[in-house]
């Protein structure tokens, strides 16, 4: 892995289609995907290969059985995104964190994390007070592409291709 790039962990994920999403995301910008058991779809399902198309040879992939595990192997300290976090936007992550950690689609991250990392949570905002939250695999797009941004010093000139 390029020491540049980073970690993006999706914390038992349900919906294979947003997973299939993110690991294409994750491959086309050399990161690793972690993935924290369980997850609500098998590693096999179509559902999760057709959005990934075939790039699936480039994702780097890890299975955890928990974020513990996930840390300790790493060695990362984690960021937690959620739209239950109303402290700090995803702006304001540190450039030096590289473990991105997001919750499943409909009950986010478990209560433990919370009280272990209270104070490693970040939020997208939302325009619309109507609006919850965005779909997962945008919300990895966004603070993945930002984050990336931010910490390889791109200007508005540089191109990545």
């Amino acid at each position: 892995m390029k020491k540049n790039h980073l970690h993006i962990c999706l914390h038992a994920p349900e919906i294979p289609q947003n997973t299939g999403n993110i690991g294409r995301l994750v491959a086309a910008t050399q990161c690793r995907l972690h993935i924290v058991e369980p997850t609500g779809f098998g590693l096999t399902d179509k559902n999760l290969r057709r959005p990934g198309l075939d790039y699936w040879p480039f994702l780097d992939l890890e299975i955890h059985k928990n974020l513990a595990a996930l840390v300790k192997n790493t060695g990362e300290k984690p960021v937690f995104l959620s739209k239950k976090s109303k402290a700090k936007p995803y702006t304001q992550i540190p450039k030096d964190r590289n473990l991105l950690v997001f919750g499943n689609e409909t009950s986010g991250l478990p209560q433990h994390i919370w009280e272990e990392y209270p104070d490693d949570f970040y939020y997208i905002p939302m325009f619309h007070e109507g609006v919850r939250s965005l779909n997962l695999a945008n919300a990895v797009s966004v603070v993945l592409y930002h984050h990336l941004w931010r910490r390889l010093g791109w200007d508005q000139d540089t191109r990545i291709d």
